[in-house]
């Protein structure tokens, strides 16, 4: 299963994107864009339907570099997509297409929020370990800290990933940044099982990254987990 990312038409699913005048867009490669969304929690069974087509679709378009639908296991009425563009032409171009249009007409009446849409570039990207298989744990985790801060948080995140792909059952460890904002992170893991993520998160480097990282921090640490969506 390869990394994916998305991006939502901002005009069909009435998505903003509020950039602060200090922002700086800085991708000009692959753009990774992870979007967020929640629906009615008695519409989770047929939103989940719905984005499987979609995403089954999208990822078929030009300049996808992967495509992901994932739904919170805690959770189900809330999805994450997580996807990679070849650029930002190819992701505007998937955000005018048919299938995103459809998607957030369909889905509009049970949303409970908005799509929150976050564009990043890969600042720490590894190849997956092969297949993933069909039972594995996904976690997305949103890293802010402070803008003075944001120098000293790359060093953490880096350290962290690289470790952690050392891990017995890490299949996945990438550390995205978020464009325009890079005191803000994204960290997309994928593990063999609940028991392997578990045993990570008591180990020794993860506590000292989370120790090292909490004092810098302008929000909580929000870290979820997931399976993807079939």
């Amino acid at each position: 299963m390869r990394l994916s990312h998305l991006i939502f038409s901002l005009a069909a699913l009435g998505l903003a994107t509020v950039r602060p005048v200090y922002a700086e867009e800085t991708v000009s490669g692959p753009l990774y864009t992870v979007v967020y969304f929640e629906v009615a929690p008695t519409e989770a069974a047929p939103t989940a339907a719905a984005a499987r087509q979609y995403a089954e679709a999208s990822g078929k378009e030009d300049g996808s570099l992967a495509f992901e639908m994932f739904q919170e296991i805690a959770r189900p009425s809330r999805f994450a997509v997580v996807e990679v563009w070849r650029d930002k032409k190819a992701a505007e171009a998937h955000g005018k297409a048919a299938a995103a249009t459809a998607l957030g007409q369909k889905l509009q009446p049970a949303m409970i929020d908005g799509f929150g849409v976050r564009q990043h570039g890969g600042f720490e990207i590894a190849a997956p370990k092969g297949q993933l298989p069909a039972g594995a744990v996904y976690v997305l985790t949103h890293v802010d800290v402070f803008p003075t801060f944001k120098d000293q948080a790359a060093a953490l995140v880096k350290a962290q990933a690289d470790a952690a792909r050392k891990d017995d059952g890490n299949l996945r460890y990438d550390v995205l940044q978020w464009d325009g904002h890079p005191n803000h992170f994204t960290l997309v893991e994928a593990w063999r099982d609940r028991k392997a993520f578990d045993a990570s998160a008591a180990s020794p480097h993860t506590k000292e990254f989370r120790q090292k990282l909490t004092p810098l921090e302008g929000a909580l640490y929000d870290e979820r987990l997931y399976q993807v969506v079939r």
